[in-house]
């Protein structure tokens, strides 16, 4: 490497290394009265325009509550879903059940086993109309398990919905309705 070379690849270095005026304000401390400041005077009034941003906020706060009221019957929410599904359409077929819930067939399947086999809680029997599909339907134990857990679900709503009127409520329900139907 020749002379001029090695200073010119030196001075490059220095000058990417030498704190312009920029560098030197963003490096500024915030001050705790700055950062308690700002903390309080969080906007998310953009936020809260958009469906999407409201419509998870209400899922995280209907979600917190329904999670250990359904541990209590071992389900997660879509294992509810589908044994609630099953219970009110007896004979539905896995494949209507991926439809609806809009999930995998291979996620459904090993749920769907450890329903039938470890739980006992459905039961497989031959579709009327179609030959080569099984229609699923609830074992007395499974209907007794998605009385009891519906009838939680069901309580898990009002709490969520408690600041609501019956009105607003079914408004709510309708217009989410219009989104995803």
């Amino acid at each position: 490497m020749s002379s001029s070379s090695s200073a010119s690849s030196t001075a490059s270095r220095r000058a990417t290394r030498a704190p312009t005026r920029e560098n030197a304000r963003s490096k500024r401390m915030v001050t705790p009265k700055e950062l308690a400041s700002a903390v309080d005077q969080v906007d998310t009034g953009f936020l809260q325009t958009l469906v999407g941003y409201s419509a998870r906020r209400v899922s995280l706060a209907a979600i917190a509550s329904f999670l250990p009221r359904m541990a209590a019957y071992e389900l997660r929410p879509v294992e509810f879903s589908v044994l609630s599904l099953i219970h009110h359409n007896p004979g539905i077929t896995s494949r209507q059940l991926c439809s609806v819930l809009n999930i995998q067939p291979p996620n459904l399947v090993g749920m769907l086993q450890r329903y039938e086999k470890k739980r006992g809680l459905i039961e497989r029997r031959p579709h009327p109309s179609d030959g080569r599909a099984l229609g699923l339907h609830l074992t007395t134990a499974g209907r007794q398990l998605a009385r009891k857990a519906e009838q939680a679900a069901s309580q898990n709503d009002a709490q969520v919905t408690a600041r609501l009127s019956a009105a607003e409520r079914r408004t709510l329900l309708r217009l989410m309705e219009k989104i995803y139907l």
